[in-house]
């Protein structure tokens, strides 16, 4: 197919630099935007980004002139991915909507908005009707808190199958989740802390979206009761969540095992590059998953699981790891915007 033109605002970030170096690579997408805050703007790419991946910055990259995030500044793009903070998100990207742009976010801003979808294709890829009347005039679609998209992947085929009631979850968040302003390093050695500002709220509300149904005219949240744990631990990336579910109906574990790891998803046959093969890999050692041995599974975008036992207070528990700057935050806006290419939902504004 011939590419869309693709801008990325806040590329300059940690979740930015993941973008630029996936679009860059990209065969539906083209690079020609970057845009960040105004003391980077005017600059190339190159000379004000302070690079934490381990390849170097791609050469498509390297030249391109950092811009601001408006509508101007993206007027060569048919799609922006954002991974601008919050409170810049809230401002900029409705009004890069308005202008007809998509948009593709991965900030907190729009999550629960009652006209944005939020997305993990495999599970509610059909909460895009939504959006499916304004794909010519502009949008945004989001993806979940990076601890809520392992947690919905993982919860999406129990409930399906026995029915989920009330999910008690506590996760142990990598230092790359709080971005490159996050805690120093004296604070997370020899330490763990027991807060992560917003997180828990963010778990308890964003699940019951992503699972409950979603039509032309509003989204119906599932009925799901969530009590959330969150902290920050010092490994570097890959969210690991303990998790115990009570469920409608009984489930031996070996069941629910069956269940998680010949789960699909909505996306199946769709060859989206980013997708991976198996969106859940369930593991049957002891002792597994662990961040740094199982976080690049499927290419960082499957949701490792293990330990699927019974439990003494509500159904069945598990552990589940998912990488959170991939699955959780850049590969999942890339997947996102996939699925909305799949479904002939992006905008051709640029036609050379």
């Amino acid at each position: 197919m011939r590419p869309y033109h693709v801008g990325i605002a806040g590329a300059t970030g940690l979740v930015g630099q993941r973008l630029v170096a996936r679009v860059a690579e990209h065969p539906w997408f083209r690079l020609v935007a970057v845009g960040a805050s105004e003391r980077s703007s005017g600059s190339a790419y190159g000379d004000v980004t302070r690079w934490m991946l381990p390849d170097p910055i791609p050469e498509k990259a390297t030249a391109l002139v950092v811009s601001g995030c408006s509508p101007e500044d993206f007027a060569a793009c048919d799609l922006v991915l954002s991974a601008l903070d919050s409170p810049v998100a809230l401002e900029v990207e409705p009004r890069l909507a308005r202008a007809g742009l998509a948009v593709v976010s991965n900030s907190s801003a729009l999550r629960m908005a009652g006209d944005v979808p939020l997305l993990v294709p495999e599970v509610n890829a059909d909460a895009v009707v939504r959006i499916a009347a304004r794909a010519e005039t502009g949008f945004v679609v989001t993806n979940p808190n990076c601890s809520v998209t392992g947690l919905a992947l993982a919860l999406a085929p129990l409930h399906r199958a026995f029915g989920v009631r009330r999910v008690v979850v506590s996760t142990m968040q990598a230092v790359s989740g709080a971005g490159l302003s996050g805690p120093r390093a004296v604070e997370l050695l020899d330490n763990v802390v027991p807060y992560i500002a917003g997180e828990e709220e963010k778990i308890e509300v964003e699940l019951g979206k992503i699972l409950g149904r979603a039509s032309a005219e509003r989204f119906e949240p599932a009925t799901i009761a969530v009590s959330a744990h969150c902290h920050r631990v010092p490994t570097i990336d890959g969210h690991l969540e303990a998790v115990s579910v009570e469920l409608e109906r009984p489930a031996r574990p070996e069941d629910a095992a069956a269940v998680l790891a010949s789960f699909r998803g909505d996306i199946e046959g769709l060859k989206l590059p980013t997708a991976p093969r198996f969106p859940i890999v369930v593991r049957r050692e002891p002792d597994r998953p662990q961040p740094r041995l199982d976080r690049d599974c499927g290419s960082g975008m499957s949701v490792v699981v293990g330990r699927v036992r019974a439990c003494p207070v509500l159904t069945l528990r598990f552990v589940l790891l998912s990488h959170n700057m991939v699955r959780g935050a850049a590969g999942g806006a890339l997947l996102n915007a996939e699925l909305l290419a799949a479904r002939a939902l992006l905008p051709r504004r640029i036609r050379a």
